[in-house]
């Protein structure tokens, strides 16, 4: 069994969430209008970003950004994950209102701590609810992100329940940034009650030590082990050490860089995804993100081949040529996949019941972005020039992929988002990725485009 990945659903309800993540997939239309150039491209990708958080405004001033648009199929989820990397995208964009941005998104995300309505410990839940749908079996679901009780809106209807410490990291990495931006204390405050969560729900002292992954949506401990979680903790650990002073957080910072390391492969030159019970080494799939996320947050000179591994190894060319493609007629779009395992899905088959047939070559542009920023961040001979390769195909991406898509129902501002992948991708950990403008993969490309590194600690 290959490990859950950070984004698979961990709640009760994984099952059927799985099935209905992206239900369909739309081939764009006519090809849109050319490109207006790099420096209109990151406006137009805040300006979704703004949509997404604007989306339900009759549903109140506290609030937190949809993650798909609307076509994805997941109505009104809002990643705990994807709004903190929002933060993180705001807090490095040109003029007042990216700071306003952020704030607002931070303060939701403190708002979901305190009003929880089942815990007080200061977890975060996989995703919210942040509008109102009416679900496929045919149930209303009436309210916005804080229902008439004053509790959060938390994601019931697809299993969105469960507490990852991957989530959990980077949303204290995010409100960490606030407190370290604003200097108000209730952002450090959110960012310390993570920390304490994840010391007390994930340290294993288990052979290959680390931080394991956290609970389901029953509170009950998951056995796994995530490589890409404890790069996460290397950053969120110490950046409360320099906020804080308090060098519980190194020793802390040490431990979850010591799993990190121990699943390095210096024959082949990247990181394994991590373990399921604590004792063996998973080796397959192989994720992109644990060989650029770990370069980017530790620095390592003796591990940077990883980003290489990633560029190389994970290399896919997706045109309307190919098998399952999505991609309109005439273009082309390269840039990396999400794991080894996507690179031979098997093409006659769904990704999951009632899903489209995946493409081999789909770029995850996700994934694309982490690449660009981790070879802009370490500069060797040739980085530069294969980051902006790499950029230019996620603006391309954003020019003409998803097309006439909604967020709330409202149209997304024309050319707006980033979709998440080129063509219906398999993963290789049970879930796919669809061309649906995203939250995540826009604010990662903004990062990229902007040379910012959001798990830098300095």
């Amino acid at each position: 069994m290959a490990e859950i990945a950070r984004r698979t659903i961990i709640g009760a309800g994984t099952a059927a969430a799985l099935t209905v993540f992206g239900s369909g997939t739309a081939r764009a239309g006519a090809r849109s209008a050319p490109a207006a150039g790099a420096g209109d491209a990151p406006r137009r990708g805040y300006a979704f970003l703004d949509a997404a958080a604007d989306g339900y405004p009759e549903h109140g001033g506290i609030r937190l950004a949809q993650s798909y648009a609307d076509q994805a199929g997941l109505f009104s989820t809002a990643f705990t994950y994807d709004n903190a990397l929002a933060i993180l995208a705001h807090l490095v964009r040109p003029g007042r209102e990216g700071r306003a941005r952020a704030v607002a998104l931070g303060d939701a995300l403190l708002y979901a701590q305190t009003h929880d309505p089942q815990y007080a410990d200061g977890r975060l839940r996989q995703g919210y609810n942040v509008g109102p749908y009416v679900f496929y079996d045919g149930s209303a679901q009436p309210d916005g992100f804080v229902r008439a009780d004053g509790t959060v809106n938390v994601g019931t209807q697809f299993g969105f329940t469960g507490t990852a410490v991957g989530d959990m990291a980077w949303a204290g990495i995010a409100l960490a940034a606030l407190a370290a931006r604003t200097e108000a204390r209730r952002f450090l405050t959110g960012a310390l009650r993570i920390g304490a969560w994840v010391e007390a729900h994930g340290r294993t002292d288990e052979p290959l030590g680390g931080y394991k992954f956290g609970v389901d949506g029953a509170d009950r401990p998951l056995p796994y082990t995530s490589t890409e979680h404890n790069i996460d903790l290397t950053c969120l650990f110490g950046r409360l050490a320099r906020l804080t002073g308090d060098t519980v957080w190194l020793e802390r910072r040490a431990r979850a860089r010591a799993f990190v390391e121990k699943m390095w492969n210096g024959s082949g030159g990247f990181f394994h995804t991590g373990t399921n019970d604590g004792v063996t080494i998973n080796t397959n799939p192989v994720p992109e993100d644990a060989q650029t996320w770990s370069y980017l947050a530790l620095r390592d000179r003796r591990r940077a081949r990883s980003v290489d591994w990633a560029a190389d190894g994970l290399a896919v060319l997706d045109s309307s040529e190919r098998t399952n493609s999505a991609v309109p007629a005439g273009q082309l779009y390269g840039g990396v996949t999400f794991s080894s395992a996507s690179l031979v899905a098997n093409e006659d088959a769904p990704i999951a019941p009632s899903q489209p047939k995946p493409d081999r070559s789909g770029v995850w542009f996700e994934g694309t972005a982490h690449l660009a920023l981790a070879l802009r961040e370490r500069g060797a001979a040739g980085d530069a020039r294969r980051a902006a390769r790499l950029l230019a195909s996620v603006e391309k991406a954003q020019d003409h992929l998803g097309p006439d898509q909604t967020v709330g129902g409202r149209p997304l501002p024309e050319r707006s988002g980033v979709v998440s992948a080129s063509s219906p991708l398999d993963t290789g950990y049970g879930f796919g990725y669809y061309p649906y403008r995203h939250t995540g993969a826009t604010a990662w490309y903004l990062l990229a485009a902007a040379g910012a590194n959001p798990l830098g600690t300095r």
